[in-house]
């Protein structure tokens, strides 16, 4: 069985045909970073004109997402998916069964589908990138919550509030990529589209003082939020998803930071990086076929 597989990120579309075991047999990538709907619903129209039979659709979306009937009411770093439902779209310009997850979600089934994560019972999956969002799977299930909004790591505080404007202090405001790169612009005087996160760990690297200010912050409220999370949930593992995963010293460097506050907090980097979105989003489509 083959599934056409969507990503649905906060600069890029990944596309891909994956078969029911898990093996990605193509794949492409597109730039959204306009986060125009229009602009990603004709991208994955098209791509799917040009890769024809597939079985099933299969998306990672950000944001709150119905998962069984694949509606979006709030759409994360893509706010024109707000109310919208992207399933039943689908379904009608296609006449093939969809399904639809939150984007961090899917990073965890990936890892528990095929990744280190197998035979958990309990682990945490932390994606950081445009944005930074969570998912937890505790005593074999994954934890949606009363409204499917349970995972919402990015609102967890790293340090108390010196302002009435709260969420300042999430970790969705200190440890992202997004927000790393505003504060070096910031300091450095320039438009925030002109260096990307990666570019700003470079220049830490390059023993930038500036850079090498944020990122340790970074790291620092990286570390705080990992504790807080490990003292809630007492995970097996918390794995890390997200370009900056990708980093050669990325999991050294949090596990330096993190001793810190505890050498007991075990983490990991997910399996198959970008890719997990995409896996994880087939094995919920699988599942979905199920019921």
């Amino acid at each position: 069985m083959k599934i056409a597989a969507f990503d649905i990120g906060g600069t890029s579309l990944k596309m891909g045909v994956i078969t029911d075991k898990g093996d990605i047999r193509h794949q492409d990538k597109a730039d959204i970073s306009h986060n125009s709907r229009d602009k990603i619903l004709n991208e994955i129209l098209d791509w799917l004109k040009n890769n024809p039979g597939c079985e099933g659709i299969a998306v990672s979306v950000p944001g709150y997402v119905d998962s069984k009937s694949g509606f979006i009411s709030m759409g994360g770093t893509v706010r024109e998916f707000d109310g919208f439902h992207l399933s039943q779209w689908l379904t009608e310009k296609t006449s093939l069964p969809v399904s639809v997850e939150n984007d961090a979600h899917c990073a965890l089934l990936a890892e528990r589908w095929l990744g280190k994560a197998k035979n958990m019972s309990d682990f945490l999956m932390l994606t950081i990138g445009t944005g930074l969002g969570g998912a937890a799977f505790c005593n074999n299930a994954l934890i949606r919550g009363k409204r499917d909004r349970a995972g919402e790591f990015g609102c967890i505080l790293t340090s108390r509030p010196a302002s009435s404007h709260v969420t300042h202090y999430t970790m969705s405001k200190t440890c992202t990529m997004t927000a790393l790169r505003e504060y070096y612009c910031l300091q450095k005087d320039i438009p925030s589209e002109e260096i990307s996160g990666k570019e700003v760990f470079d220049q830490f690297d390059q023993g930038d003082p500036i850079a090498s200010r944020l990122v340790t912050t970074f790291y620092q409220d990286l570390s705080a939020g990992l504790y807080n999370l490990a003292a809630v949930f007492d995970p097996d593992t918390i794995f890390i998803g997200g370009g900056i995963a990708e980093r050669e010293s990325f999991l050294e460097e949090v596990r330096f930071h993190l001793e810190w506050f505890s050498t007991d907090i075990k983490v990991d980097t997910a399996t198959y990086g970008n890719e997990s979105g995409m896996l994880g989003a087939v094995y919920h489509f699988l599942k979905t076929q199920e019921q």
